[in-house]
């Protein structure tokens, strides 16, 4: 039960709770889950422990977390995992971290989603609830909730680097989608609440379908199109149409063109952490490479006609 890389065990995260919050000290604990950022460790049945372990900036948005998302939750129609307690650094552990909910299910990274009329449905009824008008004060989403031509030279980039791991099969109709893309009109709407990282490990699945969000970190106020990337991304082929046809309100034809930008950067991300280990923890996510691959073919079967 101890993580080697950080010396986090289920016995540090009893002398946590024993010490800033001992209601919940005697509830059994046991390793969760390894995310990029954060390790879970259960709680009893219905509760987890979140502790950073990686990236600094891991701190703040668990910090951001713990703010917004509980006000968000009970208006989106998945289950979330809600902050229910914050700790602070201390001499046990000098980082912060929270107590939320726990969310059954299995990401869709390792279990994709098969029943595809009802994963588009559900992914988009979701993506409804969560895109309303953000309130001032909402965190800024660093760059992901702005304009898409931003991440042109982190997109080339990444297209150059998994071409030249021989990759990306064809990656001139890449770039074209990308620069259609990054021509599109900006957002002229208002700010709106955004997930912004919805890839495949942070989507539980359940019996072919989703059945709840995870890692809210980087939620921020922006642009939709950063989210409407994840059709791509997420569902089986053939069906992103009819997750557009069921988010509302309907995307138009601008807005479209920006998402698959975005969608074709959070491709290139699974492709590069999954298949080379770009980034990610010893011997990489394997796991990731094939969404991304999935999603690259998905973005350029057009082009390619």
């Amino acid at each position: 039960m101890t993580s080697t890389e950080t010396g986090i065990t289920a016995e540090l995260v009893q002398e946590l709770l024993r010490d800033q919050h001992p209601d919940l000290a005697d509830r059994p604990v046991r390793l969760g889950a390894r995310g990029w950022d954060n390790q879970m460790w259960r709680l009893g049945d219905d509760l987890a422990v979140r502790l950073p372990w990686a990236t600094r900036s891991a701190d703040t948005l668990l910090r951001k977390e713990h703010a917004w998302l509980p006000s968000l939750a009970p208006h989106l129609p998945l289950p979330v995992p809600v902050p229910q307690r914050l700790g602070e650094p201390s001499a046990l552990f000098p980082r912060p971290w929270i107590v939320t909910t726990w969310v059954p299910g299995t990401p869709a990274d390792r279990a994709p989603a098969t029943r595809t009329l009802e994963a588009a449905d559900t992914l988009a009824l979701f993506l409804t609830a969560l895109h309303r008008p953000a309130p001032d004060g909402a965190p800024a989403g660093g760059g992901r909730g702005g304009p898409l031509a931003g991440h042109a030279e982190q997109f080339a980039q990444g297209l150059a680097s998994a071409t030249e791991l021989g990759l990306i099969p064809d990656p001139d109709a890449v770039r074209a989608v990308w620069e259609d893309a990054a021509a599109a009109p900006v957002w002229a709407g208002p700010a709106l609440w955004l997930h912004g990282d919805l890839h495949p490990a942070n989507v539980l699945t359940t019996d072919g379908t989703f059945s709840g969000v995870i890692d809210f970190g980087e939620l921020c106020a922006g642009d939709p199109a950063c989210d409407l990337a994840a059709p791509w991304n997420l569902l089986p082929d053939g069906a992103a149409d009819r997750f557009h046809q069921a988010y509302r309100p309907s995307p138009d034809a601008a807005t479209l063109r920006r998402a698959r930008g975005w969608a074709l950067m959070r491709a290139l991300a699974g492709i590069l952490i999954g298949d080379a280990g770009v980034h990610g923890r010893p011997g990489g996510k394997p796991t990731w490479g094939p969404p991304g691959h999935a999603a690259l073919r998905r973005l350029t079967a057009q082009v390619r006609r």
